[in-house]
């Protein structure tokens, strides 16, 4: 049984073993914050040519500041990466994962630095649709899509539809017939390799509730009954190992098991698969423990598996993609909020929690309560010469699980006032963010030249209230 929050985050002053001490507690950490991030002479951090001061006066705190030049950057790195490497081979494509944060616009860049979509719901599509994305290069996931999702997709016109489960069949292809299309289709597979990632976020092994299991004869199976259907074209096997993964290890063994599949389709069922979907998950640095590979170690390590495991089967390569989007969103973006109450708790002995309160909290980041995840942060308004201190960063909410951040040195002198940014916040923060307490949620802006634009604005009060029909 789980033990409580507070609980199980219950400790001393004591820094964890994997945490330095800072050589300076001002310094900005290579790798943690996006690629224009800077301290000017005055020691207050820019992002994109504007300093923090102006983000928190012209859209307040807390905010979502997205960083435009790294996130477009990081895409076409990602699509230039496994292009080249899988160029030898029947080529590559790369859908950005819109899970991870999504608007209007964030569709518009990625269409404009020329890699897919991938939406896993009906507002996500709405979304992308909005915003004039190429629906010929939008995937749609989901393990329990709606017929008016599956509807909406299939008119639009989507690229694929990566079917989820044996009922699926049945439910696409109907929908295809009624619409009088024939759907092009992805077969989701489950490997059983467990991601070394927290249980929550590891969607290949056996026991959860993604895909067709492949040591189950499920995907077989699935493969059977879509060659069957005149409603449907299947194009390929979907096969995803979960998120925030450093190496190509679980890459190596899916692969393999997949590629045994296709191997065993064209042996029983006389049919090749041509298309594989290897998923995303790659790893980004939340703080120094983390050491994340590029695009390019990725891409040449998946190809140099894929092509081997090919050549023992005796398969042409197929035509291979990826869906990253933490590893594009997440270092793209810091929350920047400002620093209320400071409480230094006394826990016995000589014991004491310095506790650090924002004006956010898990209603725009929850992965830390949902995730255990571990963030960093930094006083981004200003420089101290105070000695660090090790501190706990928590929100404003009524719960004692809400901690944005577990433990991170700060200045001891940080007090009520102070502007505090967390980095690597644009995967799944926005996206899972809540109005838990009623708090309205913050806005998204991104900097780029020196200027600022809001991509999503500010809840308001109006926006809680317009939806009570009391």
């Amino acid at each position: 049984m789980r033990a409580h929050e507070a609980g199980a985050l219950h400790g001393n002053d004591a820094a964890p073993t994997w945490l330095p001490y800072p050589t300076d507690v001002n310094a900005l950490i290579p790798g943690l914050w996006s690629s224009t991030t800077r301290r000017d002479a005055e020691g207050t951090v820019t992002v994109g040519g504007v300093d923090v001061h102006r983000i928190a006066q012209e859209v307040g705190t807390p905010a979502f500041v997205l960083d435009e030049e790294d996130f477009r950057v990081r895409a076409r790195s990602f699509r230039d990466a496994f292009t080249e490497a899988l160029r030898p081979y029947a080529g590559a494509g790369v859908y950005y994962a819109g899970k991870a944060f999504l608007c209007s616009a964030v569709a518009r860049w990625v269409d404009e630095d020329g890699l897919g979509l991938d939406v896993c719901t009906g507002g996500e599509l709405a979304v992308a649709l909005r915003a004039g994305f190429p629906p010929e290069r939008i995937a749609l996931h989901g393990n329990n899509k709606s017929d008016a999702e599956i509807r909406r997709a299939l008119e639009a016109g989507v690229g694929r539809v990566v079917i989820d489960s044996l009922d699926e069949i049945d439910q696409v292809a109907s929908i295809a017939a009624e619409l009088g299309v024939r759907a092009a289709v992805m077969l989701r597979v489950t490997t059983g390799v467990e991601a070394h990632t927290h249980e929550f976020i590891a969607t290949a092994h056996e026991d959860q509730k993604f895909g067709l299991s492949i040591t189950g004869g499920g995907a077989l199976e699935a493969v059977r009954r879509t060659l069957a259907a005149d409603a449907l074209e299947l194009v390929g096997l979907h096969s995803h190992i979960g998120s925030q993964i450093f190496d190509t290890g679980g890459f190596e063994v899916a692969a393999r098991r997949v590629l045994d599949l296709v191997a065993q389709i064209r042996a029983e069922l006389d049919h090749t698969i041509d298309q594989l979907d290897l998923g995303g998950g790659f790893g980004v640095m939340y703080n120094t423990q983390h050491t994340p590979s590029s695009p390019e170690e990725l891409a040449r390590g998946i190809a140099d598996i894929v092509a081997k495991e090919c050549r023992d089967l005796e398969l042409d390569v197929p035509h291979l993609s990826f869906e990253p989007g933490r590893a594009i969103a997440g270092p793209s973006t810091q929350t920047l909020y400002s620093v209320g109450t400071v409480k230094d708790v006394r826990l016995g002995g000589p014991h004491h929690r310095v506790y650090v309160s924002v004006d956010g909290g898990m209603s725009d980041n929850v992965r830390t309560a949902l995730y255990d995840a571990d963030y960093s942060c930094l006083l981004t308004g200003r420089v101290s010469d105070a000695a660090p201190e090790v501190v706990r960063v928590v929100g404003k909410h009524c719960e004692s699980g809400d901690i944005v951040v577990k433990d991170e040195y700060l200045p001891s002198d940080v007090g009520r006032g102070d502007l505090l940014s967390v980095p690597v916040t644009g995967a799944y923060c926005y996206s899972l963010a809540s109005n838990y307490n009623h708090v309205p949620r913050p806005p998204v802006v991104a900097v780029r030249d020196g200027e600022i634009r809001t991509l999503i604005r500010r809840e308001t009060e109006d926006d809680l209230l317009g939806l009570d029909q009391g």
